[in-house]
């Protein structure tokens, strides 16, 4: 049996601003609107999850001989 493979960071993210628009929009019924903010919530919950997961594996990543060392961060692209 395969097992089922959670949604990635980028979707997750995708979907949870797709139901904010249309939350914000104010055209949907409560019933709707309820089950929007349950998904969001799930979705939420998912994005933090694998944020929390990534910030981990840095932290794994930077140790060295038991000790985290600080590293700089400098973004992609960044030249200054």
């Amino acid at each position: 049996m395969a097992r089922k493979k959670a949604p990635d960071f980028e979707q997750s993210l995708a979907e949870l601003q797709t139901l904010v628009e249309r939350l914000e929009s104010g055209e949907l019924s409560l019933e709707d609107s309820l089950g929007a903010f349950e998904q969001g919530i799930r979705l939420t919950r998912e994005c933090q999850g694998a944020l929390a997961q990534a910030e981990q594996k840095v932290q794994i990543l930077l140790e060295k001989d038991g000790e985290l060392s600080a590293a700089p961060f400098a973004p992609v692209g960044d030249d200054a």
